[in-house]
């Protein structure tokens, strides 16, 4: 219910709510290893009141208009999420971030779910300007960073620990005039 098609291999985006912290859990348990060399996801959501937490947050900060979390399905199995970890609507900026399970990748998943969320925060919510940070090993991500039409702004070098070693980390980021302006940015 609520789900949007990612194409006609079976994916959708759908709404991920606090009363599937258990099925969330169970992603998360799935990727734990693949997720967590980049993402903290798998450090934060250790257990059900975790996931339960995690998920409270989110749907705290969509009540507040400041951020959202999606879902990504694959022939109904939850297998990923794009987010909007920070969302401000009166500065016009706003932060995607995303995370698949090994066995959904490969497949365009993150760049046709986070085409859909860009487009809506641009379109419906009027964000001037969303950003991608990825860590600079995260060669995944950033692909899709480029996919998407985003330009690269800044390294920050070293900025961030991250289990014990300290990691560069980019910023990419895409304009509403710019999204708009691209044929092909609106989904189909």
């Amino acid at each position: 219910m609520f789900a949007t098609p990612l194409g006609a291999d079976g994916a959708e985006l759908c709404p991920l709510q606090p009363w599937q912290a258990e099925e969330f859990l169970a992603h998360v348990d799935r990727g734990r290893e693949f997720i967590g060399r980049f993402n903290g996801l798998p450090d934060v959501v250790t257990d059900l009141a975790a996931g339960r937490a995690f998920l409270e947050a989110y749907a705290e900060k969509e009540a507040a208009d400041a951020g959202l979390i999606r879902a990504i399905r694959l022939d109904g199995t939850l297998v990923g999420a794009v987010i909007l970890r920070r969302m401000d609507v009166p500065q016009g900026t706003a932060e995607a971030g995303c995370w698949l399970e090994p066995a959904a990748v490969g497949r365009g998943l993150v760049t046709r779910a986070a085409r859909l969320l860009i487009d809506w925060a641009i379109r419906e919510r009027g964000i001037h300007r969303v950003e991608w940070w990825v860590s600079a090993g995260n060669a995944p991500s950033i692909a899709v960073a480029r996919r998407l039409g985003m330009r690269k702004e800044a390294v920050l070098r070293e900025s961030y620990l991250y289990r014990g070693e300290r990691h560069d980390e980019e910023i990419w980021s895409v304009l509403a005039p710019e999204w708009t302006a691209v044929p092909g940015t609106t989904p189909s």
